[in-house]
C-alpha cells in the first residue's frame, strides 16, 4: 500500500510557513481546533477494496490525535497515526504511518504534513487533505494521491460515525452461585436447582399466539467460576427435528436457544462474537452463525442433556462463557466468572409443530417494537444477569 501514499511525502513543509497558506473568504472561520471538533468520533468506512476506521478525539492540550487502519481480508494493511495541532496561530495536520506490525515508513524524525488553507463550517481544508461535513454522523475525507502512471488523484473515504448508544438495561436477574457444579443429566436433583426460584419463558418473538396446551416454558439459573448453569422445563406437545444435517435450516427444527453477551455491552452480533446464540438441537448439536456468515458447530462451549417424560422436557445445560475477542480459527479460553459481574442473556424456544418452518418463537425478555425477533442480530434485547454468591 506505500505507494498509494508516495504523494503524501511532498506535503512535509516547513511549518513555520504555515500562516501564508491560510485562505480568508467570507465564509471561513478562524483557524481554531473549536471550528473542526466535528471531526471528533469513530468513522468507518470503505477505501481500496477494504473497511477503514478513524477515529478522531476532542480537541484538548492545542490538538486532536487520531487513529486510522485499513483493513483488507480480514488483515490490517497498514496504520496511522495523526494529528491536528495549533502552530502560529494556525493548524497542521501531521501524520505517520505504520505496517501491520507497527514498522513505521518514514524515519524517526519524519512526518508527512499538511498546512491548513482555510475552515468553513462543513469544510476543513489542508494542503493535499481535506474534510467535508455531509452531516452530524456522515464526512467525507479528500487525499491527493499519486497513481502509478505520476498522475494526481483525489481517492474520496466516505464515513459513517459508528454511534455506541448505551445499551438499555432490561429485565435483570440475580444469579446466585452453586455450592457445588451440578451433574448435567436432565434429572435437575441436584442442590442448586432445590430453592431457585423459577422465571417465566412467555414473551411471543414471532408466530400467532399460542396455548398452554401447545407450549409452557420456564428455566432457572445459577453459575460457578466455570460456567453459568441452566435449568429449562419445556412443555411442548410435539417435538420436531426435520433436518438430519444440523447446520440446515436449524431455527425451524423445535430448539432450545440461549444468548449471551459475555459482558453485557449490547450491540450487533450477527456475523460476529460480540454475542452469541447457541441453538440446541433436539440431538444435542449446538449451532450459530459463524464470522463467515455460515452456521457453525459451536458443541464444545456447551454441555447440555435434555430428558423428555410425556410433554415435558427437562434441559440441563452448562454454558462456557467467551467474550468478544473469541476467534473461530482459534484456540479461545473460556471466561472465568466471579461476583458482581453482569452478562447479557436471553432465552428462547423455537417451536415446531410438523411444519416447514417454525409456528412460534418464545422469548424470555419483553422485546418492543414489531419486529420482536432480532435477538440474533442485536444483543441489545438480551435481559441483563448478574452474578453474586
Amino acid at each position: 500500500m506505500k505507494y498509494l501514499f508516495s504523494l503524501l511525502f511532498i506535503f512535509s513543509l516547513n511549518i513555520s510557513a504555515q500562516t501564508e497558506t491560510y485562505i480568508t473568504t467570507k465564509d471561513s472561520l478562524a483557524p481554531k481546533l473549536e471550528n473542526i471538533k466535528w471531526i471528533s468520533g469513530h468513522w468507518k468506512g470503505e477505501a481500496f477494496g477494504g473497511q477503514v476506521e478513524e477515529i478522531w478525539s476532542e480537541p484538548s492540550g492545542g490538538s486532536m490525535m487520531a487513529t486510522f487502519k485499513l483493513i483488507n481480508d480480514n488483515q490490517v494493511s497498514f496504520y496511522e497515526i495523526e494529528i491536528i495541532r495549533e502552530v502560529e496561530n494556525s493548524l497542521v495536520l501531521q501524520l505517520k504511518h505504520f505496517d501491520n506490525d507497527l514498522k513505521g515508513w518514514e524515519t524517526k524524525n519524519e512526518t508527512v504534513d499538511f498546512p491548513l488553507k482555510k475552515i468553513t463550517p462543513t469544510q476543513v481544508i489542508f494542503e493535499g487533505m481535506s474534510f467535508e461535513k455531509v452531516s452530524q454522523n456522515e464526512m467525507n475525507v479528500y487525499v491527493d494521491i499519486e497513481n502509478d502512471e505520476g498522475e494526481i488523484e483525489i481517492v474520496t473515504f466516505n464515513y459513517k460515525k459508528n454511534i455506541v448508544k448505551p445499551k438499555h438495561i432490561n429485565q435483570i436477574i440475580f444469579v446466585d452461585k452453586a455450592k457445588n457444579e451440578p451433574i448435567i443429566d436432565g434429572k435437575a436433583d441436584d442442590d442448586i436447582w432445590s430453592s431457585k426460584f423459577w422465571f417465566p419463558l412467555d414473551q411471543l418473538w414471532l408466530g400467532n399466539a399460542y396455548t398452554k396446551n401447545d407450549f409452557a416454558g420456564r428455566y432457572k439459573l445459577s453459575w460457578s467460576e466455570d460456567a453459568l448453569y441452566l435449568l429449562a422445563e419445556i412443555q411442548d406437545d410435539v417435538l420436531v427435528d426435520n433436518n438430519d444435517d444440523p447446520l440446515v435450516a436449524w431455527w425451524d427444527d423445535d430448539c432450545l436457544e440461549i444468548f449471551i453477551d459475555a459482558d453485557n455491552s449490547g450491540g450487533e452480533h450477527q456475523y460476529n462474537h460480540n454475542a452469541f446464540a447457541y441453538h440446541i438441537a433436539l440431538d444435542g448439536n449446538v449451532v450459530d452463525m459463524s464470522t463467515e456468515k455460515k452456521g457453525k458447530l459451536y458443541n464444545s462451549h456447551l454441555e447440555s442433556k435434555r430428558i423428555t417424560t410425556g410433554n415435558t422436557s427437562i434441559w440441563e445445560v452448562k454454558i462456557s462463557l467467551f467474550d468478544d475477542t473469541y476467534n473461530d480459527h482459534e484456540n479461545n479460553t473460556p471466561l472465568k466468572l466471579q461476583p458482581g459481574q453482569i452478562i447479557g442473556f436471553a432465552l428462547a424456544y423455537c417451536d415446531n409443530d410438523k411444519s416447514e418452518t417454525r409456528e412460534n418463537f418464545i422469548g424470555s425478555v419483553f422485546v418492543e417494537g414489531e419486529d420482536k425477533n432480532k435477538g440474533w442480530i442485536d444483543a441489545n434485547i438480551f435481559g441483563t444477569l448478574r452474578l453474586r454468591n
